[in-house]
């Protein structure tokens, strides 16, 4: 109309900002969904794994072909890689260095077997390493991390905050040669560091440790972090309860797990919430085309032992087992054999070794023609044989230190020669010897013996601590090694026949 106003419906514009601001309210949450794949290996030490499956040429071809498919992956190793193996017997773990370059992990972490060859040698291999190195416990003896490590880091996929932490084997100056590198305990350190990522603004926490079973069950129960990437136990496990995640990847490299997580992202009003589901991929190496580039590579390692290795030394006439279970679980017969070898290197009365140290995993049929090969295998640490003389009370707090943890698998249990043992594992640790003979006579708690050991346990390995209080007769640096005192032994007799003989009986 002529003469109107054009002015008279005008709001005000604080009333249409407001407005604004309410209708944008009211819209639902933006949420978008990001998918990303974690990959975990632990525990991988031999080049050509076991059979069919495993090795390096394989986990690279896994890993190969993971990225090629594109989207966001986090490649995870969890640590005990450099040690045992053959080729790490001659150059400290290098050729995995090598190996592990062809196709690096975004985060590796390092277990126990890492301080193997000592800590110079460690820190040696750790800056070869083309890949990022994760450790929030690990310290020099100045308190400082170590160059080239990091505690944690924050990585960004597709607006999705995800925190890492990574810890390492706080364990390794029992189980290892850490030197003078300080290691913090796992479960604190982690929970402290995964606080620290949730107030940097991680929306997902996840911590790579390599840890025994009770440190992942204490991590997973204090929720600190959402996944627990673990290692150590050499356990096929994923365990899931709709909060928190726990998995580990066996050993060698036979599977690959692959987590697929679908991450939901929402934003709006203000705020921001995130909700993820995992799904399993088990990845069976077998099924998996090897990286030529790291068959290559293994290939050229290969070559280079086989000169050295595949000698015979002699026969075996009875089966020998060196499985894990088989030889931390009990009397083994390829444990009697390396006791008895040890005893009679050094003209001993008893032979102890741990029975973690026998590292083959696997079985000789009877009539095995055994090579320097294979005694490498089975004894790949380099460990000395050492003398020293203890008291039967000594000796008696040893084996009842070797038989306290049975049931967990532990690497401690004692593999003898000189003495019968009666273990009754219904009693509580330290207790459970029931009667031992040394020659055929009672132990006599005041009496003195020579004790035919390895070097690693006379300095606490295993947490063999009271073999500290033997005295020295024969130390690391005038022993011989461990696994030529084996093959001396085994080429002498030319032909052996060991066998389980009631050395060490278990009853419940």
């Amino acid at each position: 109309m002529p003469g109107q106003s054009h002015h008279l419906f005008r709001l005000p514009r604080r009333l249409v900002a407001g407005a604004c601001l309410a209708l944008l309210a009211a819209l639902p949450a933006r949420a978008e969904q990001v998918n990303l794949t974690l990959l975990l290996v632990n525990d991988i030490d031999k080049m050509e794994g076991a059979g069919p499956r495993g090795g390096f040429a394989r986990l690279a071809g896994v890993v190969e072909q993971e990225r090629a498919k594109g989207g966001h992956l986090l490649y995870v190793h969890a640590g005990d890689t450099l040690s045992p193996s053959l080729m790490s017997g001659f150059d400290h773990g290098r050729h995995v260095i090598e190996l592990l370059n062809i196709a690096p992990p975004d985060i590796f972490v390092p277990g126990n077997h890492e301080f193997d060859f000592g800590p110079e040698v460690f820190r040696e291999r750790m800056s070869e390493a083309k890949f990022p190195l994760f450790a929030a416990n690990l310290q020099g003896p100045d308190g400082k991390p170590l160059p080239g490590f990091v505690a944690t880091r924050m990585f960004e996929f597709g607006g999705v905050k995800v925190g890492v932490v990574g810890l390492a084997a706080d364990d390794s100056k029992e189980k290892s040669s850490p030197g003078d590198l300080v290691l913090l305990p796992t479960v604190d350190t982690g929970i402290a560091e995964a606080g620290k990522l949730r107030a940097q603004g991680a929306d997902l926490v996840i911590a790579v440790a390599h840890a025994s079973r009770s440190k992942d069950r204490a991590l997973f129960d204090s929720r600190a972090a959402d996944i627990i990437l673990s290692a150590d136990d050499h356990d096929l496990n994923i365990f899931f309860d709709g909060k928190t995640l726990l998995a580990e990847s066996k050993e060698q490299g036979e599977f690959v797990t692959a987590i697929d997580l679908a991450i939901e992202l929402e934003e709006g009003d203000g705020r921001r919430s995130v909700k993820w589901w995992p799904n399993f991929r088990l990845i069976d190496t077998a099924n998996v085309e090897p990286s030529a580039a790291a068959a290559a590579k293994t290939k050229e390692f290969e070559a280079q032992l086989a000169k050295e290795l595949d000698v015979a030394i002699g026969t075996t006439e009875t089966p020998l087992d060196s499985r894990r279970p088989t030889v931390r679980g009990g009397e083994a017969a390829i444990g009697n054999l390396i006791a008895d070898a040890m005893r009679a290197a050094v003209s001993a009365d008893v032979g102890l070794a741990n029975g973690g140290g026998i590292r083959g995993n696997k079985e000789y049929p009877a009539g095995t023609k055994l090579l320097r090969r294979d005694v490498l295998t089975e004894l790949p640490f380099g460990n000395t044989t050492v003398l020293i003389e203890v008291t039967g009370l000594t000796l008696l707090a040893a084996l009842e230190h070797g038989v306290s943890q049975v049931e967990e698998g532990a690497g401690r249990f004692p593999q003898v020669s000189g003495l019968t043992m009666q273990v009754d594992l219904g009693k509580p640790a330290g207790s459970r010897v029931v009667a031992v003979e040394v020659g055929g006579k009672p132990l006599d708690p005041a009496a003195k013996y020579r004790l035919a050991t390895n070097d690693f346990m006379l300095n606490g390995g295993d947490g063999y601590t009271m073999l500290a209080d033997g005295e020295v007769i024969l130390g690391a640096l005038e022993g011989k090694l461990l696994a030529e005192d084996v093959m001396s032994y085994i080429a002498k007799a030319g032909t052996i026949a060991p066998k389980v003989e009631g050395r060490v009986r278990l009853a419940q």
